[in-house]
């Protein structure tokens, strides 16, 4: 699968919520894009899932397509899980928005492969064990070629805590996109070696780190 968004921008009914960004991926990559905190994350994620229309510019595939097969992970106050619910809880929930009974054994199989016990709260859970269990959770949904992690850095400093979660759904085949901060970036391309896209740019780094 391949995505293009091409000059995207989002009003807001109080203002601008995202500057036209364009970014290229595809199955196999992993695109990290980086922007300050009022930059419009969330609102990138919800036009790259096809969950809202970009006021101006395109995304291709068209949004019934995009709701078919692309997940937008762990966005604050859209599909991030309530901190309060148990551990528990929030994998039944995922599994049944995958379209799977939640079985007890299965819940049980993801709590020990997660090292997690099923009371605790879910704003307890250490951030790289969140970011690879939303993760992984969202791509048992059927069709789930396109993976937009939304701001994993709000919960940790340190990319070693998603970049190698999000590196792994790349190698599977998987489009992977994440949203990050600047100053994320900033770790990013020191250890790393990768220049982020920007949000609010359209000439953007061969992006991606290409895993294919």
């Amino acid at each position: 699968m391949e995505i293009h968004a091409d000059q995207v921008a989002v009003q807001g009914a109080h203002g601008p919520l995202l500057s036209a960004t364009s970014l290229r991926v595809r199955g196999g990559e992993l695109a990290v894009v980086a922007g300050e905190p009022n930059d419009g994350h969330t609102a990138f994620g919800l036009a790259l899932t096809g969950r809202i229309a970009p006021s101006t510019g395109s995304v291709s595939p068209g949004g019934a397509e995009l709701r078919a097969h692309a997940v937008l992970v762990d966005a604050p106050a859209v599909t991030a899980p309530e901190p309060n619910l148990r551990v528990a809880d929030v994998i039944a929930e995922e599994l049944a928005l995958a379209g799977a009974r939640p079985r007890k054994a299965v819940v049980r199989q993801l709590l020990e492969a997660h090292d997690l016990v099923s009371d605790t709260r879910f704003e307890d859970v250490s951030p790289a064990a969140r970011v690879a269990l939303l993760t992984e959770l969202a791509a048992t949904r059927p069709g789930a070629d396109l993976l937009v992690l939304d701001t994993p850095d709000r919960h940790t400093s340190n990319p070693d805590d998603w970049y190698p979660t999000a590196l792994a759904q790349a190698r599977q085949g998987r489009a992977v996109v994440v949203l990050c901060g600047t100053s994320t970036a900033v770790l990013i391309f020191q250890s790393l070696h990768i220049n982020a896209a920007r949000l609010g740019e359209s000439d953007q780094p061969a992006p991606l780190e290409s895993i294919s």
